[in-house]
């Protein structure tokens, strides 16, 4: 008896071993697998998704048809239209660096929902603008509340988003603004073809802006620590001097968009006669943002940003050349689907790495950073763009930002993504 009770105490040892073995693997695979459960779609990043969304549809849906409105309304001549257009881009430029250093420093949903009240409220003074000079102020004024919210937007993204996803949730944040960008301009066109009132387009936009800005007010954004002890006066409030070759670099791809953005309804009527394909154009390039922000999603989950980067800048620069060539409609479509498969894998990519460099108490000012200079670029290219057609035509226009297109992606191959890898810190908060 004795050594069959010996042989059952040493069983429920065993037993009892094997289950507090059991309960310590899984106890460690769930602390391991929390963080890849964090939410990436949480209520508040939604919020801030469909606000940023908002914004650069209003904003967006009257791009294409300015010129044209200009034009019929005031009978402009194509290099002034180019000064008025590039009006707002000023603005932008002046004010995105000290709502980097404004976004840091006070409370940032205050700053949020003061710019975008202001950015809803001016499209109401296109309506009103009965001469190009009050519509050349009016519109350098609205890019003053435009480029102090998109910095503000998104740096409040990247706060409500969880630090295990925010790679992933920064491209996808991305897309809502790529999206919009694509998708309103067809909208706008459409929507003109349809109605030919440019007034009815003004307040359309007007109505967006104001749900847009219902949005910000309704987020919710995890309390904040002020820096203690931060410089009184530092570049680095105003611009992310370690990221100054992706800021280089970023501006060539800006330059491009703004060309083919402002100019792409006018070229595509005068160098193949299409007359109302410019719709169809916007829904390729929304449709290659949006594959190739769900394809590049894993890549920047798993932080690989330069592969992303890279693939982006080639796919991109097969498209502008398409595109500046013109052959028939088929090219002039596919490279819309090119150009949208290449920035939705750019853009997030570079917007990444200008965040893995600044500190986590430089976010707003690496995001002001990323968007000066990919704003820089698109007045460059409004300007530069209006001018060549002026001068030589649309076609040359688009031949320059082919090349353009190419020496950024030679930049990027040759020094960029090895400055980057020098200067990346390790993850943060």
């Amino acid at each position: 008896m004795s050594q069959s009770k010996t042989i059952k105490v040493i069983d429920k040892y065993f037993v009892i071993l094997r289950a507090r073995t059991i309960i310590h693997s899984m106890t460690q695979a769930s602390t391991t697998a929390s963080p890849a459960k964090e939410r990436l779609w949480n209520r508040e990043y939604l919020k801030v998704m469909c606000s940023n969304f908002l914004l650069f549809f209003a904003f967006y849906l009257l791009t294409p048809l300015l010129p044209l409105y200009l034009n019929d309304q005031f009978q402009t001549d194509k290099s002034t239209i180019g000064i008025v257009l590039s009006g707002y881009v000023v603005a932008t430029l002046l004010i995105r660096p000290i709502s980097g250093f404004i976004v840091d420093s006070f409370n940032r949903k205050k700053v949020l929902t003061i710019c975008f009240f202001v950015f809803f409220i001016l499209f109401a003074g296109y309506a009103g603008a009965g001469t190009l000079l009050m519509f050349a102020i009016v519109r350098t004024m609205h890019g003053i509340p435009f480029g102090a919210t998109t910095v503000a937007n998104s740096t409040v993204a990247i706060d409500v988003l969880p630090s295990s996803r925010r790679n992933e949730g920064i491209g996808f944040y991305g897309l809502s603004n790529n999206l919009a960008m694509a998708v309103a301009p067809s909208a706008g066109i459409y929507l003109y073809n349809a109605t030919n009132n440019f007034t009815l387009l003004f307040w359309i936009s007007f109505a967006l802006a104001f749900i847009g800005f219902f949005c910000t007010t309704q987020v919710k954004i995890p309390a904040r620590e002020l820096i203690a002890n931060k410089p009184k006066f530092s570049l680095d409030h105003f611009f992310l001097g370690k990221a100054w070759l992706l800021a280089v670099n970023i501006l060539f791809f800006g330059l491009c968009w703004g060309v083919m953005s402002n100019y792409v309804a006018i070229y595509g009527r005068e160098q193949l006669g299409i007359t109302d394909g410019t719709g169809i154009f916007f829904m390729l390039l929304s449709a290659g943002l949006f594959c190739s922000r769900l394809y590049g999603s894993k890549a920047l989950r798993a932080g690989r940003l330069t592969q992303n980067c890279l693939r982006g800048v080639i796919l991109s620069t097969i498209g502008y050349t398409l595109f500046a060539m013109a052959l028939n409609e088929w090219t002039y479509y596919l490279s819309a689907l090119m150009i949208g498969l290449g920035n939705g894998q750019m853009y997030p990519a570079f917007l990444n790495m200008f965040i893995h460099v600044a500190r986590h108490d430089q976010r707003g000012t690496a995001n002001s950073s990323i968007l000066v200079s990919w704003d820089l670029g698109m007045g460059l290219g409004i300007l530069l763009g209006g001018f060549i057609a002026d001068y030589v035509s649309y076609s040359a226009a688009f031949w320059v930002t082919a090349l353009m297109q190419l020496s950024g992606a030679m930049l990027f191959v040759c020094a960029t993504r090895r400055f980057y890898l020098a200067r990346k810190r390790p993850e943060e908060d």
